[in-house]
């Protein structure tokens, strides 16, 4: 017993707090209850669990069973139960049924092998009174209710938002405890503080998926772009360069072209890493990873759970989503905290922010839980975050034009103008023309290096179409598309007479 002591990991206070607040459910809740229990990426869930696992035992021998959506996370869950004192045994494929004289406390199991079992009746599980969900917002671990009618349920997540819009938490848990916010756990050193970089990028033209969130098609054709590629290299080595660096995609064929674009520009400490690696491989390339100080990683999706490596220094969301929870997923795995490390770096590239807000921003996630529609719906779209957006010449590029006194334009007050003069609004775009003619020619040396510039100024021209394209209500793609060209075909026409 001693022995079994010293296995138990000493709890945080807020830990403790938040077991006793559940203990208290177990208590005065029906046994067939379904709670949910909150709490942030990085504040311990493993740990909590693993203690009420061991807890429940000891005050009612009854058994717990532990469910997991990947193998490992199963893995880790069992060595922290074993951490615990708390003899478990991992249902995996290879376990086909469980024996007559099975002594074992707990047991830890990935949803579809559970599931073919529990179909097959060829596992079943005696004196059972507790079930745990990890990942509780995953939808693939409901089909699994039925068989645990007698039952408490508890289910763990970060963000008690379900993965299907269609199928709300509430109608599946009775109730939803909330654990401490990221910024009381960042407040008090539990978790790193972070400092963001944001990054406009255009979104309009991604497609969302019937999951809800944007398609991999569509994602890979915006963020495969070689300027886009370019924004990202850019970003990296303003914010992150030397730095421990871990980038998210949302495709493989856009983080296979990030290892190369990083790779071409001199960066040897890269390596990609996707779902459909065989298992020596991934382990491997996570190894280098870890072992690596100024290791870049270009990933897909495979480690937005089940991963920690404290010593991240930034994280880069190379893509957008329109789900909270991958968002704060993401940004977790930078935000474990060492004594060597107490902050780490947010880079945005896909607007996140501006839609959900800095990861520290307080959330009221019982009104989330209760009203999944109504928060949802109230997100921005990506065309007001396009709006919002104000474009600023990176200082590269000014540098470039030296001999001009002012590159700045303001779209919105020349059209106020043509508006009150009552001139057609296309001479809003004719002026803007007019003045990124005069700063190419003040500044280059032939019609050559003027198409140059043109070239590097068309982030710019981009912004300037877009924000007129607002101004007179009519933003379709294809006409955007359309009057970009035209901007263009115009400007060169211009340098090409006056030069």
């Amino acid at each position: 017993m001693e022995e079994k002591e010293k296995k138990i990991k000493e709890l945080y206070k807020y830990q403790k707090e938040d077991l006793t607040h559940i203990f208290e459910r177990f208590k005065n809740c029906p046994s067939q209850y379904n709670l949910l229990y909150q709490l942030p990426t990085g504040g311990g869930k493993t740990v909590i669990f693993s203690e009420i696992t061991r807890r429940y035992i000891e005050m009612t021998g009854k058994k717990v069973l532990i469910m997991t959506h990947r193998i490992e996370l199963s893995a880790q869950t069992s060595n922290m139960l074993s951490e615990f004192g708390v003899t478990n045994m991992v249902i995996q494929s290879k376990v086909k049924e469980l024996g007559a004289e099975d002594e074992h406390q707990a047991y830890v199991a990935m949803v579809e092998t559970l599931n073919n079992r529990l179909q097959e009746k060829t596992v079943v599980f005696k004196d059972l009174g507790l079930i745990i969900i990890d990942e509780a917002h995953y939808n693939s671990f409901r089909k699994l209710f039925k068989f645990f009618e007698e039952q408490f349920i508890l289910g763990v997540t970060a963000t008690p938002l379900s993965s299907n819009i269609k199928l709300p938490m509430k109608d599946t848990y009775d109730e939803l405890i909330c654990g401490p916010s990221i910024s009381f756990l960042v407040e008090n050193k539990f978790l790193s503080k972070a400092t963001t970089y944001t990054y406009d990028v255009g979104l309009t033209s991604l497609k969302v998926g019937i999951n809800g969130d944007y398609t991999v098609k569509s994602s890979e054709m915006l963020y495969g772009d070689s300027q886009m590629q370019s924004k990202l290299l850019y970003a990296y080595r303003q914010r992150s360069l030397g730095q421990k660096t871990l980038i998210f995609n949302n495709g493989i064929n856009t983080s296979k072209q990030v290892f190369i674009t990083f790779t071409e520009a001199g960066y040897d400490n890269i390596r990609h890493l996707d779902s459909k690696m065989g298992k020596v491989e991934r382990d491997a390339t996570i190894q280098w990873f870890r072992d690596t100080d100024n290791a870049i990683l270009t990933s897909v999706g495979i480690l937005t759970t089940g991963f920690d490596e404290p010593t991240i220094d930034t994280i880069i969301m190379n893509r957008a989503t329109r789900s909270p929870t991958l968002y704060f997923q993401m940004i977790g795995r930078g935000s474990r905290i060492l004594p060597n490390k107490q902050d780490f770096k947010i880079i945005d590239l896909g607007n996140n922010v501006a839609r959900f807000g800095l990861w520290t921003t307080d959330i009221d996630w019982d009104k989330i839980f209760r009203a999944p529609d109504f928060y949802l719906q109230s997100l921005i779209t990506d065309e007001d975050l396009e709006r919002q957006f104000k474009y600023t010449m990176p200082e590269e590029l000014r540098a470039l034009f030296v001999n001009s006194t002012d590159l700045d334009f303001d779209l919105e007050a020349v059209n106020e103008e043509v508006v009150v003069t009552g001139a057609k609004s296309s001479v809003v775009l004719d002026r803007s023309i007019d003045q990124h003619a005069k700063i190419i020619m003040e500044n280059c040396e032939g019609i050559a290096d003027a198409y140059g510039l043109v070239r590097l100024l068309e982030p710019e021209i981009s912004y300037r179409v877009k924000q007129y394209c607002y101004l007179i209500a009519k933003s379709t793609r294809n006409y955007k598309d359309w009057l970009l060209e035209e901007y263009k075909r115009k400007l060169k026409k211009q340098l090409l007479m006056k030069m």
